[in-house]
């Protein structure tokens, strides 16, 4: 199951009570470094080495040696050891024990690196600097303010930023831009419209919505981004933050309500619960379902499967009412494909360089063009012809502007997201009631909440 790296995959932890970090008063950064300048805003030693390791995943690893490149054409002097594999939690682990990491990791895949461990140890740079330091390709901004929004957010702990996450993900509802258009079907703004097109595809003799029913989580995050419209920040905060009586929100409630409204008109294809994700996904693009919710690496992960003219295309998810917080276009979206400066990196200054030059808007629009993915960059897809799927992700991202949202607790909390997905799974089926969903889930994260043994986050 594919869930763009945001939330998938199994970290792998540090070897317990071998990991030393650095000195609370030492510079993270203040290692193999030259004088500061206009031109070299982060003091990079010209002739240092540099090491990358970087996980060579779906995207491959060439968008990374395009960056090198570039790091090598301004530092002469510097040899970069590049190195793409895929196990990145084998290969460093013993070298983050051992105080010797390489200079930049992408920190990605199934078996990347615990943050949370790599955190608590003081093994991971705080990259303050670099988001303040000038754009590499436009002078006139900081890295900060060249960012899609939250993507700082994303990789921020207890305040400090420490990742910084190179492609960008949406989650919306998946249709086909022909079949609506021969139908002269709208795609709905609101929950009211929705229910109303589902009437009429069901009438038309096809399914109005299938989801990825051996894995709920795909049919939550519609649901979770409608209570975020309903409630707005405050709802995704107080979620996140374990707040008592949290999922007994209006919001929450509502969208719960709105779900089991769905599934109980029959507007769910029959059968969609026993359908893994390549299944599901596989009939929706045979147009045995008009909707499908995931997100935006759905185009690429069809690529071979969907026939070209189906010209798939995502949309937010309606609103629940006139009265919601945030807007029809506001988008559930996140950052992913990790990238972190070791705080006992030989060079990070020049680690932090080649963040300033890979996150330059020069770097990311060449990712877009091969990737076929939407980077954290802002305006990197700028003037490139674009696929459908990817086109409409980046049109919904720029409608939604500074109204997008995550919620983090499924980061955060493996066994309260595993009760939200068990208890969505049970009422898009019609075995529960919205109030026995929320009142379920909220127990679990009463238990989470109690359980000293846990570490908390807030944000």
């Amino acid at each position: 199951m594919l869930r763009a790296a945001v939330t998938a995959g199994v970290a792998l932890p540090l070897l317990s009570g071998c990991v030393t970090g650095g000195d609370d008063d030492e510079d993270p950064a203040a290692g193999n470094t030259g004088v500061k300048s206009a031109d070299n805003p982060l003091g990079v030693k010209a002739d240092a080495p540099l090491e990358v390791v970087i996980f060579k995943g779906g995207y491959g690893d060439d968008y990374a040696k395009h960056a090198g490149t570039l790091y090598t054409q301004k530092y002469a002097g510097a040899k970069i050891d590049h190195q793409g594999i895929q196990k990145i939690g084998e290969a460093l682990q013993p070298r983050f024990v051992a105080n010797t990491p390489p200079d930049v990791v992408d920190n990605t895949g199934a078996s990347r690196l615990d943050i949370a461990t790599l955190v608590s140890a003081k093994q991971v740079s705080d990259l303050s600097q670099l988001l303040d330091a000038p754009a590499y390709d436009d002078p006139g901004k900081t890295v900060r303010d060249t960012l899609l929004p939250g993507v700082v957010d994303d990789g921020t702990f207890d305040t400090v930023p420490l990742t910084l996450n190179f492609t960008y993900t949406a989650w919306g509802l998946w249709y086909s831009r022909p079949l609506f258009a021969a139908r002269g079907w709208s795609y709905p703004k609101n929950w009211d419209e929705m229910l109303t097109l589902c009437a009429t595809i069901k009438a038309a003799g096809i399914a109005p919505w299938t989801y990825q029913g051996k894995y709920p989580e795909y049919i939550n995050d519609p649901l979770l981004s409608m209570a975020a419209k309903t409630g707005g920040p405050s709802l995704v905060k107080a979620v996140d933050n374990l707040e008592p009586n949290a999922w007994k929100a209006p919001g929450l409630i509502g969208a719960a309500e709105a779900f089991a409204e769905l599934a109980g008109k029959g507007y769910i294809m029959s059968g969609s619960e026993a359908l893994s994700h390549t299944e599901a996904q596989a009939a929706w693009s045979q147009g045995k379902a008009a909707f499908i919710p995931c997100g935006s690496w759905l185009e690429s992960e069809q690529k071979g499967v969907t026939a070209p003219s189906f010209d798939m295309v995502m949309g937010p998810v309606p609103s629940r009412t006139s009265a919601d917080v945030l807007k029809h276009t506001a988008l559930q979206a996140a950052s992913s494909e990790s990238f972190l400066v070791p705080a006992k990196a030989t060079n990070p200054a020049g680690g932090m360089e080649y963040l300033r030059i890979l996150f330059s808007k020069q770097s990311a629009k060449a990712f877009a063009e091969t990737a076929g993915t939407l980077p954290a960059v802002a305006g990197a897809t700028d003037g490139l012809t674009l696929s459908s799927g990817l086109g409409s992700v980046r049109d919904a991202v720029q409608a939604a502007g500074t109204e997008t949202f995550t919620y983090r607790f499924r980061t955060w909390y493996a066994p309260l997201a595993k009760a939200v997905d068990d208890a969505t799974g049970e009422l898009v089926n019609r075995r529960s009631t919205a109030a026995q969903w929320s009142d379920r889930i909220q127990k679990a994260a009463d238990s989470l909440a109690k359980d000293s043994s846990v570490k908390k986050y807030t944000r």
